[in-house]
């Protein structure tokens, strides 16, 4: 950090400099003067060191990738509303087996993304590896639905439910304000951002913590259902029950693995920070075997509790089917299910905040955002205008009143988009055979995963055709915005000169550099 130095703004030697430095900053962002995107040592990233700027340092330790996977993925889903499977698979013995292949399912895809992490090793996960294999506008799609509703819209989502289970307590026989929900879940955002702010390391353990938290939480209602079938009150579960009234149509196998494949969103989040990986090469691929059995194993087994105690009918008309088993078995202590409930919620806002912060961050140094999004806090080592940025946007859906419904819109982009990642791994093996891959899997698993996504994508629009379209829709409106911020490089002087003092000003009021 030698080259990070206090200047004195009275300066007119000095004011040169920073419109000189903000100049290349922002040349430099441009996109295609980047060099083969498929090399890890870009300009900002933690890989192997820049010696000419701050970069984000390698401080993510094995354990702390197991707790991102671990913690991002279960959320609230789980312990809130683990119905849509149930709901479309219409048995208890249906259900488990959905549930144990949509584990399966997840962790043939994590290991695809292994070995794509571990050949095009940069952060910023699918983007990243459309980018690589189908260019730029392409990639720049991906990003603007990240942008604009994905990451916020979940990220908000999930703070909201926090905040409902924070507050209940406070709200025993009524309904929890909805304007007290949306302060807290703000307050949530501002916390965590914070957090992320000043420190990766205060980050990871914030996760290390609160994934620990949610395991906890899931081991005590899976112990409560295994002394259930120990006392033998589970006629529901034997094999000539468990299948009764088993939907085996092909549109609704189609949607309860869609209910199983959301509750197991984010397999792929460690992915996005690759470059703040200690030895990526061994730890991504460890992380991602360590967890996702894990987590399979989890959500099979607290299931399989739930059955225990509630059929399937009071499940689907149960608001929280953890609160409502809690309530069954644990007499005075079941407000520890609320409490576990808020607690699993902080810890997945956490870990998505700090994924999103770096996807918008290889966005900006790739090009297709503001410069200012790849600069980095020269004593504290984060990304802070982007950490800043991705609190913004999510802020912004306290104002809405039907974030779910913007979400259905994207179930099959989510997919698409995974699906080509994957397909561009295949390519590149054929095209570029000579990229070292520490971690090569067997063809059969991507070509299998990825027949398996098309299946996705065939049923979303299939069975919800209005809502893709709209989607299609959403996702047109980034091409107006790549071709103006993007393609067209010569844009008049003084919208350039209006960037660069923005930029500076900026960059200046968040003490932050390239």
């Amino acid at each position: 950090m030698s080259g990070v130095k206090k200047r004195n703004s009275n300066s007119s030697a000095d004011r040169e400099e920073d419109k000189q430095v903000t100049e290349r900053m922002l040349f430099s962002g441009s996109g295609g003067e980047k060099g083969d995107p498929g090399q890890g040592g870009a300009p900002g990233s933690g890989a192997d060191g820049a010696e000419d700027g701050v970069v984000l340092k390698r401080t993510i330790t094995l354990v702390n990738g197991v707790a991102i996977i671990v913690g991002t993925i279960i959320g609230s889903g789980i312990f809130v509303s683990p119905t849509g499977v149930v709901k479309e698979a219409g048995s208890v013995g249906l259900s488990l087996v959905v549930w144990t292949v949509c584990g399966v399912f997840s962790t043939v895809g994590a290991l695809c993304y292994a070995e794509l992490g571990t050949t095009i090793t940069k952060s910023g996960g699918d983007y990243a590896y459309i980018l690589e294999v189908y260019g730029s506008l392409p990639a720049f799609l991906k990003l603007w639905i990240e942008l604009l509703i994905i990451r916020p819209s979940s990220q908000y989502i999930v703070a909201y439910v926090f905040a409902t289970y924070i507050l209940k307590p406070l709200f025993p026989v009524c309904t929890v304000p909805q304007d007290a929900v949306k302060l807290v879940a703000c307050l949530c955002i501002l916390l965590l951002t914070f957090v992320n702010c000043y420190s990766v390391k205060a980050a990871t353990r914030v996760q290390d913590f609160f994934a620990a938290a949610k395991l906890l939480a899931l081991a005590l209602i899976i112990i409560i259902g295994f002394v259930k079938i120990g006392q033998g009150e589970t006629e529901s579960l034997l094999p000539e029950n468990s299948f009764k009234g088993s939907k085996y149509e092909f549109g609704s196998i189609g949607l309860a693995l869609y209910s199983g494949l959301f509750a197991y969103g984010g397999w792929n989040y460690l992915n996005f920070v690759t470059e703040e990986m200690i030895e990526p090469y061994k730890n991504l691929p460890r992380a991602i075997i360590i967890s996702l059995p894990i987590v399979t194993i989890v959500y099979v087994l607290t299931n399989l509790a739930y059955f225990t105690t509630l059929s399937p009918d009071q499940m689907l008309n149960s608001q929280a089917v953890a609160v409502d088993f809690g309530n069954r078995h644990l007499g005075p202590m079941a407000w520890i299910i609320p409490v576990f409930v808020g607690l699993s919620c902080f810890g997945s806002v956490n870990g998505s905040l700090f994924t999103s912060s770096r996807l918008f961050f290889v966005g900006s140094r790739e090009g297709h955002l503001p410069s200012l999004l790849s600069m980095i806090h020269p004593s504290l080592l984060t990304p802070l205008p982007s950490l800043i940025f991705t609190c913004l946007m999510t802020l912004l859906y306290a104002f809405s009143y039907d974030i779910y419904s913007v979400i259905n819109f994207f179930s099959f982009f989510n997919w698409l988009c995974i699906a080509l990642a994957i397909i561009g791994m295949m390519w590149l093996r054929y095209k570029k055979p000579e990229l070292e891959r520490p971690i090569k899997v067997n063809i059969l698993l991507p070509v299998s995963f990825v027949l398996a996504c098309l299946f996705l994508i065939i049923v979303s629009f299939w069975k919800t055709p209005e809502e893709c379209a709209i989607g299609f829709g959403i996702i047109a409106t980034g091409l107006p915005v790549y071709f103006i911020g993007v393609w067209w490089k010569n844009k008049p002087k003084w919208l350039l000169q209006a960037t660069f003092s923005t930029t500076a000003f900026c960059q200046k009021v968040m003490e932050v550099v390239p």
